[in-house]
């Protein structure tokens, strides 16, 4: 009869653990279904109503002359500390609105990565995702503003490390909640973004026009939204300030333990150095790219060998 009872007891409680984790199972999958549902409500609002901020200028004269990539944006509204767009009142935005002026297209992406992104590069996707027309406004605006033949090194630049960080943060948002990058399909290899009458990926960007410019800093500019991956800064890159937020991003990088471990004689290095060899040696070797950033003077000799790259979300 005890036996009876155990092993009744033993099927009872089997039973409701499959059923708790089907439960579980089918949670997860809903909160993704309804993200769906709701990004691709923000994406086809932004497309289809073709809204732009207000008074932008597309053209700033600068001292001699100088055309700048930046542009003003007058007219942007806050509500509880999020970016909503201005007399819209058929979104059923109901707060009072508090005016908040933008210096520039650069200064409205600090403030969405500010209020999204830590010190330390944690990004909060869950708060995101109510800034999600903030994201699509800026990803349309830098659709309409693509630098000219006659723009500066910086310039391309600073445009499309901002452009990669935000299409990243895009990608995953629209199939957010997820652990990895890696868990997408194709993530680099989607082509959601269309810049001019070229759609584009994440892979375009990076190999076909940040790696051609001749600046290996750029891979600690750029972010794949993963834990091993230099941390997202959370201001945007400015073509005036953009040296030294390479050198900044590059030496936080090297400095990180977690990415990597520097000594003299020994390097455990992030395998950002071994994808790409040869763009850490356009002035020299590696240990010379490396001596310039780094806090420790490394020997000419010392050993290498990589840390695994953890691809966990980098939340």
């Amino acid at each position: 009869m005890k036996n009876r009872y155990l092993t009744f007891l033993l099927c009872f409680l089997l039973a409701a653990c499959g059923s708790s984790k089907k439960a579980i199972e089918k949670t997860e999958e809903t909160k993704k279904v309804e993200n769906e549902i709701e990004i691709k409500k923000d994406i086809d609002y932004v497309i289809k109503e073709d809204i732009a901020v207000e008074n932008i200028d597309p053209r700033v004269v600068q001292e001699d002359s100088k055309i700048s990539t930046e542009r003003k944006v007058d007219s942007v509204y806050m509500i509880d500390g999020h970016f909503k767009p201005k007399n819209k009142p058929d979104l059923g935005f109901h707060q009072d609105l508090t005016k908040t002026t933008y210096d520039s297209l650069d200064d409205f992406w600090s403030s969405i990565l500010k209020r999204n992104v830590s010190d330390y590069g944690n990004v909060d996707y869950n708060s995101f995702k109510k800034d999600y027309k903030g994201l699509l406004y800026y990803i349309k605006f830098l659709q309409d503003s693509i630098p000219s033949e006659d723009a500066s090194k910086n310039e391309k630049l600073a445009y499309w490390i901002n452009a990669y960080n935000a299409l990243t943060i895009d990608l995953i948002l629209r199939n957010y909640p997820v652990k990895s990058i890696k868990d997408i399909k194709d993530p680099w290899d989607q082509r959601l973004w269309k810049f001019g009458d070229k759609w584009m990926n994440l892979n375009q960007i990076e190999h076909e026009i940040l790696r051609k410019m001749d600046e290996p800093r750029i891979h600690f500019a750029i972010v794949c939204a993963s834990f091993s991956c230099p941390k997202l800064q959370n201001k945007a890159f400015t073509a005036s300030n953009l040296e030294s937020q390479l050198t900044n991003a590059t030496k936080e990088f090297l400095a990180d333990k977690n990415r990597n471990i520097i000594s003299a004689d020994k390097l455990q290095l992030s395998k950002i150095f071994k994808w790409f060899p040869k763009d850490f040696k356009t002035d020299g070797s590696l240990i010379n790219f490396l001596n310039k950033y780094s806090e420790v003077e490394i020997s000419s000799n010392a050993k290498k060998s990589f840390l695994d790259y953890n691809w966990d979300l980098n939340d």
